[in-house]
């Protein structure tokens, strides 16, 4: 989109972008004594929500969560770090990356156990979907790498949603 298609202006990557960390107690674990996976998708989605929100000034919603891929556990006590930005705006949505860490305190070495795509809907106080007021700019290859991904993530989930799938 053109730099006059937003009213606001624009954002650099990284500007609307939100973290949270937690330690892991007893109501966050499951049976098999690791970390429950919906407990972790809520706050996925609770950080995702804040960055989308940082981005477009207003309400949003979660329209889709895709991608959500558990690479390792955590445990009780662990602290986990929760990081989500925004890789992509569109007309009235967003996509937001949000990669989820446990942090050995000794070290504060991160090792990663989830990664997940989400698309946020900025919408207005009835809930419909209302433009979002500010653009996007990559400043690093990698940013502008994984502003290209998320353009592709949307063309597949725009697929998807016309086949049905």
């Amino acid at each position: 989109m053109a730099d006059q298609d937003f009213p606001m202006g624009i954002k650099r990557v990284g500007e609307a972008r939100a973290v949270t960390t937690r330690i892991l107690r007893h109501e966050d674990i499951n049976g098999s004594n690791r970390l429950f996976g919906g407990r972790l998708m809520e706050w996925i989605d609770d950080v995702a929500g804040i960055a989308a929100r940082l981005q477009c000034g207003g309400n949003v919603t979660t329209a889709a969560i895709d991608t959500l891929e558990f690479k390792h556990p955590a445990y009780l006590n662990d602290i986990v770090v929760i990081e989500a930005w925004v890789t992509h705006v569109g007309r009235t949505s967003m996509e937001v990356r949000a990669d989820s860490y446990v942090v050995d305190p000794a070290t504060e070495e991160r090792t990663m156990i989830n990664h997940a795509y989400l698309t946020e809907v900025c919408v207005d106080d009835e809930g419909h979907p209302t433009p979002i007021p500010w653009g996007l700019v990559a400043t690093t290859e990698e940013q502008h790498a994984e502003c290209e991904g998320a353009r592709k993530r949307a063309e597949i989930r725009k697929m998807r949603r016309a086949e049905g799938i």
